[in-house]
């Protein structure tokens, strides 16, 4: 199994809630860009994935919160894919403070869908396989 991608995020003021933890929702927001750059770097960024006539949807998404946040905090935000058969899969992602303290655990049920046909590909695993440069960053 390959390491899991990682990418750095500090935790923003703006980011916080009344109660001086990251908001919510902005955990989400650290999983996607996770997951973006994750893509990017394996070479199927937005223009890529348009011009083939594909993009990664998010079917569910379920997040468990485990430490608080506060400004200032260094994390680092994995993405793990799991693969199975059929028209999904999950990507599981951790957000870690730097001393390793998991602040958060996110699952996410993903699809590929075919942007003319507006319907899920029916193999997700073998469509990433065939489109990227780094076949690692997926798993594969």
């Amino acid at each position: 199994m390959t390491e899991p991608y990682a990418v750095k995020v500090t935790v923003r003021g703006y980011e916080t809630d009344i109660l001086g933890h990251l908001n919510q929702s902005v955990y989400l927001q650290y999983a996607e860009h996770a997951r973006w750059s994750m893509l990017q770097e394996a070479g199927l960024g937005p223009g890529e994935l348009l011009a083939k006539g594909v993009g990664p949807v998010v079917l569910e998404q379920t997040i468990r919160y485990r430490r608080e946040l506060r400004a200032g905090d260094e994390t680092e935000v994995t993405c793990s894919f799991a693969w199975s058969e059929g028209k999904t899969y999950r990507i599981e992602q951790t957000i870690r403070k730097t001393d390793g303290t998991v602040a958060a655990e996110i699952s996410v049920l993903c699809g590929l869908m075919d942007l003319k046909e507006r319907r899920l590909v029916a193999d997700p695993r073998g469509a990433f396989e065939a489109m990227t440069t780094d076949a690692k960053a997926f798993g594969l």
